[in-house]
């Protein structure tokens, strides 16, 4: 919607009561599933590097397209929740989200060379700094999902990836 339209708002809120989708940001949580995926894999990869191809294998989707994607039965809401979201909510969530996927892309392109090589402290060292840094994100998409407006800044991410 291109102009806050209060009546619209007012009337999606009350949609959304009782529903997986939160009525205060009109995002749910269940989106996150799609990263707890790539997150358990890359944690898995010390013991078992065979699990790179699944790691690989992980691409983005979007919100909508998980939602379409879905069998939840919220599903139909939770799209159109989205399109009616708060910028407030929906900027720091969305900008969350490229923060992770680049993570993942990060950590493929870092794995693959060690994986070739059979470096397995390489291997163990990238898969869970990929794996704990994706687990913050998610943390911080959660947080807004529940009615934090403040996601990691670049800068914050940096530090967390241990970037100067």
């Amino acid at each position: 919607m291109t102009a806050f339209d209060a009546d619209a708002f007012a009337a999606m809120a009350e949609r959304l009561q009782g529903t997986n989708v939160s009525p205060q940001t009109f995002l749910a949580t269940d989106y996150l599933n799609h990263f707890n995926e790539v997150v358990m894999l890359l944690g898995m990869l010390s013991d078992m590097p065979e699990m790179f191809e699944d790691v690989a294998a992980w691409a983005p989707k979007s919100y909508v397209d998980h939602f379409r994607d879905s069998s939840i039965a919220d599903r139909e809401i939770a799209i159109e929740a989205y399109g009616l979201a708060p910028e407030r909510y929906r900027r720091p969530f969305d900008d969350t989200i490229v923060q992770a996927e680049t993570v993942v892309a990060h950590a493929v392109a870092l794995l693959g060379p060690a994986i070739e090589a059979g470096d397995s402290e390489r291997i163990a060292m990238i898969g869970a700094s990929a794996s704990q840094i994706l687990q913050k994100l998610i943390d911080v998409a959660s947080g807004i999902i529940h009615g934090s407006e403040k996601g990691m800044s670049q800068a914050e991410i940096d530090i967390v990836i241990g970037d100067p």
